[in-house]
């Protein structure tokens, strides 16, 4: 995962992705990955559209978030309604009883 990370800076920096570049964040920040993994990283992502990639993945990330939240909220104000009517008829019941 840190390979990842360091694709991701070298994009965000406008630099190219290989391994060298890849290599050189790591060692800066104190990593020792192996150069296999690199190697994998650098050949997987070639030819990847990162921005494009980074914006599906936001896209796929947020929505079941928004999905889960409208039914939810929806319960919500349903109990919150039927809780103030009890609440209600329990006042009213109070002044004959």
């Amino acid at each position: 995962m840190k390979d990842v990370y360091a694709a991701l800076l070298l994009h965000n920096a406008g630099s190219p992705i290989n391994e060298s570049n890849v290599s050189k964040v790591l060692t800066a920040a104190g990593i020792t990955e192996d150069a296999v993994k690199i190697k994998a990283l650098c050949i997987a992502l070639d030819g990847v559209n990162i921005e494009d990639a980074l914006k599906q993945a936001a896209v796929v990330a947020a929505a079941p978030v928004a999905g889960a939240a409208g039914p939810a909220a929806e319960k919500k104000e349903e109990v919150s309604e039927e809780k103030k009517e009890e609440e209600a008829a329990a006042g009213l019941a109070s002044l004959f009883g």
